[in-house]
């Protein structure tokens, strides 16, 4: 489709480009439409031409997909919105466009007439849009009527039926943030779905953690969907709050939510398209028979609990992080804690201030960054209030950042990440002289990389290193060799005596958790869970460009995953509900470019 878009000098690049292009994709060209990107440009398409989350590097890799792609979803009515910005030879345009099925949203970047990356983004189904402004329910109906059913009443029967009389189309395993996130997007859809968590309420997966745990990214980064979180809200939330936050908003936003569910095994019946799902509700087994299910697991799986020599021996308590019932219990003894991470800092921390002698063992080198850092030079020109008074709303803020491809992101997070350096240098400096041992992840670009390839391996100081740099928490080095009854001995010789031992060890694929349910077969059917394959040691090849099997399809029919922190789970939350809303009311989803299966880690 031809249009001209005219306009300031500002616009005029982005109009241009964008009138070639409109007419390359409405001729159906794919080499044309590729020779309009630079030779290593990029395409990043959540859903909107693939039906799939994946990114095209190169010419050939997108002229490939157009091919495979243009004829089906017919894109076009590619307009120019609002007014381009232009920064260090790079033009920024945002874009709106067509589709057969639906309506999206493209973000472009130019160097010199060409695109170097393009975002497409499928926004909303016709026909089939979120309940939601305009289209918002009455909530009554005026008159009156003898058989009037009042919402209490129509909820109270949803709640009764649902997973009894009639079947749900959806069920998510699993109830934290990314569960709900994704339960509000459907139900804003009208897709019937199910949340089984084996918690009792909503928010217990944070308020089982240990009573130190805050969230160490800002509010703006974490609002969940269509309700964000109030302006008296604190920067960096306590778990207690998130907890309460979840339930509430499990409550009013309508959602089916099985709390005390545990998720036992599940069958998929290929003859007719449905998984067989048997929970346990409350002592009460049932068979569940969605068309979709959904692992909704968070980031990763079971907890890395290592056993090492001599630990049935060992005289005092030891548990993994995600077992840690808090400080209170450990004031005056000795505690060892092994891993260097987020929860490694938090529990060292919560523990010192309650009075026990802590020794951290740092099995690796760390990315640490002051939490005050982050937010200046990393995330405040998107997540922060200044962005905010800027006019950059969370969906602007989401669209911008997804527009990055991960192959490139190194280049637009090491500048910020330079500065840090820089202007921390002292704090840095003061750590490396306690002996701790620092990176700036694999190419010195910082944290979000880091935690894209396994989540693990960085600090977001909010406190704890400065007790490492006074000497408060004392540093040990190395791998552990044996527990004896009293002590944790490491591979040089190392003795630490302890009454307490808290592995702080990170967790395994989410894959791990979902063979548990799915069974082991299926589960390597599917393959890998999370990370890039960018090569490095907790993220091996081969690249995949995308995170692998998140929110998109998989090699197992009608099986998904979805989680992340509470950003992802926003963002992603959308583009996983579309898909599941497209296979329920029958239209066709052509998956262009299905992830390959790799052996699980």
């Amino acid at each position: 489709m031809h249009q001209t878009v005219e306009t300031t000098p500002k616009q005029a690049p982005a109009a241009q480009w964008v009138s070639e292009f409109s007419e390359a994709v409405a001729a159906r060209d794919a080499d044309r439409v590729s020779a309009l990107f630079t030779e290593d440009g990029y395409w990043r398409d959540l859903i909107a031409l693939t039906w799939n989350i994946t990114t095209l590097e190169g010419r050939q890799e997108i002229a490939a997909m157009l091919r495979a792609t243009l004829e089906n979803t017919a894109p076009g009515n590619f307009t120019v919105l609002g007014e381009p910005t232009q920064t260090d030879g790079v033009t920024e345009a945002w874009l709106s466009f067509e589709t057969e099925v639906g309506r999206g949203t493209a973000h472009l970047r130019l160097v010199d007439g060409r695109a170097w990356t393009f975002l497409t983004t499928l926004d909303e189904l016709k026909g089939h849009e979120e309940s939601m402004r305009h289209r918002r329910p009455k909530g009554a109906e005026h008159g009156a009527d003898p058989d009037r059913v009042s919402w209490g009443e129509q909820r109270e029967a949803e709640l009764r039926e649902l997973g009894y009389s009639r079947q749900p189309e959806v069920v998510i395993v699993g109830g934290g943030q990314g569960g709900i996130a994704l339960g509000a997007r459907l139900r804003q859809l009208g897709v019937s779905t199910i949340i089984v968590e084996r918690n009792e309420r909503p928010g217990d997966s944070w308020r089982n953690r240990y009573k130190s745990l805050a969230l160490h990214d800002p509010v703006w980064y974490d609002h969940l969907p269509y309700l964000k979180f109030p302006d008296n809200w604190p920067v960096f939330a306590p778990k207690d709050k998130i907890g309460d936050w979840l339930e509430m908003y499990t409550k009013v936003m309508e959602l089916n939510y099985w709390g005390s569910t545990t998720a036992l095994s599940a069958k998929y019946d290929e003859d007719n398209a449905q998984w067989e799902l048997v929970v346990d509700r409350a002592g009460e087994q049932l068979t569940l028979r969605p068309n979709q299910l959904v692992m909704a697991l968070g980031v990763s799986g079971k907890p890395n609990a290592p056993s090492f020599p001599g630990h049935e021996r060992f005289r005092g308590e030891q548990h993994h992080s995600s077992q840690h019932p808090g400080p209170d219990a450990y004031t005056g003894r000795k505690a060892v804690v092994i891993g260097s991470n987020n929860s490694a800092h938090d529990i060292c921390a919560a523990l010192w201030e309650h009075g026990a002698d802590v020794t951290m063992v740092q099995r690796s080198s760390t990315h640490v960054v002051r939490s005050e850092s982050l937010l200046k030079h990393s995330l405040a020109p998107l997540y922060s209030e200044e962005a905010v008074e800027a006019g950059i709303d969370t969906r602007t803020a989401d669209l911008t950042f997804a527009s990055i491809p991960y192959r490139i992101m190194n280049q637009f997070q090491k500048p910020g990440f330079d500065v840090i350096r820089e202007q921390d240098a002292e704090f840095y400096q003061r750590l490396e002289k306690a002996g701790f041992q620092l990176d700036f992840g694999a190419d010195d670009s910082g944290l979000f990389l880091k935690y894209l390839r396994r989540g693990s391996g960085y600090y977001i100081d909010v406190g704890a290193s400065e007790l490492i740099a006074d000497g408060d928490i004392k540093l040990a080095h190395g791998e552990v060799s044996e527990l004896t009854e009293t002590e944790v001995v490491l591979t040089d010789g190392t003795r630490l005596e302890a009454d307490l031992v808290v592995y702080a060890t990170g967790f395994g694929s989410m894959n791990g958790l979902a063979a548990d349910i799915v069974g082991q077969e299926v589960a390597d059917k599917v393959g890998k869970v999370w990370g890039l394959g960018s090569d490095t040691a907790k993220d091996p090849g081969p690249w995949e460009g995308e995170e692998r099997n998140m929110w998109k399809p998989t090699q197992q029919e009608n099986l998904w995953f979805h989680g992340g922190n509470l950003h992802q789970s926003r963002h992603y939350s959308l583009y996983l509900a579309l898909q599941l809303k497209a296979r329920a009311e029958g239209i066709p989803t052509p998956v262009y470019g299905l992830q390959e299966v790799h052996h699980t880690s």
